[in-house]
């Protein structure tokens, strides 16, 4: 049993930057591989970042590419998402998620099998 919990989502200007936390409860492992994803009102949950086991290897989808930076804390079972240069666009539910061990590509959300409750994540123009 893994539980996931986020923090730091708010209301922010654009141009502005927010960092969002992830902190992993009950059975963890510092090997999983963990992502942020997000859901735009009336869109479907999208993939944002992932970070490996060894946090040597990110990977973003293009949108956020030079404005997110994904990170993590393994010894303090913690994962953060810094976003920089937000947009209106980046406005969504934000949520963290553990990946499993499975044949599904690190973008797809049957990859995973832990998620967070969501932060709210909004951006004005």
């Amino acid at each position: 049993q893994v539980q996931l919990v986020e923090s730091g989502g708010g209301l922010v200007q654009a141009g502005g930057s927010l960092r969002l936390s992830c902190a992993a409860s009950g059975r963890t492992f510092s090997s999983d591989a963990m992502g942020w994803f997000r859901q735009p009102p009336g869109k479907e949950r999208e993939f944002v970042a992932l970070i490996t086991w060894s946090g040597s290897s990110t990977y973003y989808t293009d949108s956020v590419k030079g404005r997110f930076t994904i990170s993590r804390d393994n010894a303090n079972n913690m994962v953060y998402l810094q976003m920089n240069s937000l947009k209106p666009e980046d406005t969504a539910v934000y949520y963290c998620a553990r990946k499993s061990n499975s044949f599904n590509y690190y973008y797809n959300v049957d990859a995973y099998d832990y998620w967070g409750q969501g932060t709210q994540v909004t951006v004005s123009s």
